[in-house]
């Protein structure tokens, strides 16, 4: 099946309502149960704005929206314009289909050649063998760990913080003399 990946849309809602309520989804993320559509597209709506570096997107297997994944800002700080955050998720009926590694394709090729983001950061339970593994392959590397970082499910659990490094930072080069 094919998998097409594309930004969200206002319309989008209703789609990522449903996959955010599946706990298998929820469970893996800092969301929490019972989602609504009207707080989706509420959320939604403030997306797509011409002056925002952040990149929303949707993974669709025969029409149906089974991900999503986002590129965002940080924060304000002048400072870490250069660090953008990550983060996804994948229906339970997508996994190990590849839907990850297009969403991760998508977002890493815009951050490298369209943001000029040298640093990717994201945090993900230490237990989520599946997105780790997922993760290193694009290059993110565990530099610490959150203990007692979120309660899931009435217990403490611990994430990992991540980052990647642009594989080639943009440079400028210079003309040799006389040339």
């Amino acid at each position: 099946m094919t998998i097409t990946i594309r930004r969200v849309t206002t319309k989008d809602a209703a789609a990522l309502a449903k996959l955010m309520s599946d706990p298998a989804v929820y469970g893996g993320l800092l969301q929490l149960p019972y989602p609504t559509e009207e707080r989706w597209a509420a959320q939604l709506a403030g997306t797509g704005a011409a002056d925002k570096a952040d990149l929303s997107l949707v993974a669709e297997l025969g029409g149906e929206v089974v991900a999503s994944a986002g590129l965002y800002a940080p924060g304000l700080a002048l400072r870490r314009r250069h660090v953008m955050g990550l983060g996804m998720s994948v229906a339970r009926v997508a996994q190990r289909q590849g839907v990850g590694t297009a969403l991760m394709t998508a977002l890493c090729d815009y951050a490298d050649h369209w943001l000029n983001t040298l640093r990717i950061e994201l945090t993900v339970y230490t237990d989520n063998d599946v997105a780790l593994r997922l993760y290193q392959r694009f290059g993110f590397r565990i530099e610490g760990t959150f203990k007692g970082y979120a309660l899931r499910d009435g217990r403490y659990v611990d994430a990992f913080a991540m980052a990647r490094f642009h594989p080639s930072p943009a440079q400028i080069v210079a003309p040799e003399p006389g040339a």
